[in-house]
């Protein structure tokens, strides 16, 4: 039986975390173990409504992050919407 995979390398993923955390980032890749996404933010609510903030404060917007499967509750890709503000305030673009 063939598994219909629901996101590919470079889709904008969510990440839901067992902190409770809501990470959104670009699908690298995965392993049993890690998935690794790139530019990686966190959601956050704020006055406005839904935010986007840096997944780690510390390190390069650009670089990628393992993600430990052992973290993670459940993995799908990003709504339309979402991924769009996310590629806006990642790179200027949209979709």
């Amino acid at each position: 039986m063939l598994l219909d995979v629901p996101y590919k390398q470079n889709d904008i993923i969510s990440l839901k975390l067992t902190s409770g955390e809501e990470v959104i980032g670009r699908f690298e890749n995965e392993s049993s173990t890690a998935v690794v996404v790139a530019k990686a933010m966190s959601l956050s609510i704020n006055q406005q409504g839904v935010g986007l903030t840096p997944y780690m404060f510390s390190v390069d917007l650009d670089n990628s992050f393992k993600i430990n499967t052992s973290h993670i509750i459940s993995i799908v890709k990003t709504t339309k919407e979402i991924a769009s503000a996310y590629m806006q305030q990642t790179s200027g673009l949209t979709l």
